[in-house]
């Protein structure tokens, strides 16, 4: 990333927003601390998914906090003709991404993620630990069941 806040993506990674979207995208702030870049149509696809959103943001503090946070911490963007991404500052921010420093491009099959470096280590040991606790729950149940 540079000092302008631009990211060269790779060609495979340009090539399906292109394919996908037409390079408009929508960055989104993560709760785990990483940058979500998805097409746009698939985030506009993730917010239709909501059912009677008028009525849920009437009567619940929580929903209302969560759209607050898909606004606030959402912004719309364009790959460019030269494959950069511009992560707006806040973004940068939010999710540690300095310029000169190694930026983990993660695909989610969806789009990609943004991550400092520190912060994927950090997920990928959680996400370990809950594979390993999740296979020996697992496990127990099935030797539980068999007796």
């Amino acid at each position: 990333m540079d000092a302008n806040g631009r990211l060269k993506l790779s060609p495979r990674v340009i090539n399906d927003f292109m394919e996908s979207c037409g390079g408009e995208i929508v960055m989104h702030c993560l709760p785990e601390g990483a940058v979500a870049v998805y097409p746009e149509s698939i985030y506009l696809e993730m917010r239709r998914q909501e059912n009677e959103p008028a009525a849920r943001a009437a009567s619940s503090t929580v929903f209302r906090r969560e759209m607050r946070r898909f606004g606030a911490l959402s912004s719309s963007g364009r790959i460019s003709e030269q494959g950069r991404l511009t992560v707006p500052q806040g973004f940068r921010d939010y999710g540690k991404l300095c310029p000169g420093e190694n930026i983990l491009v993660v695909g989610i099959e969806i789009g990609i993620e943004l991550w400092n470096t520190e912060r994927w280590n950090a997920e990928l040991e959680k996400m370990n630990a809950h594979a390993i606790a999740k296979g020996e729950s697992e496990m127990a149940s099935d030797l539980i069941m068999k007796e």
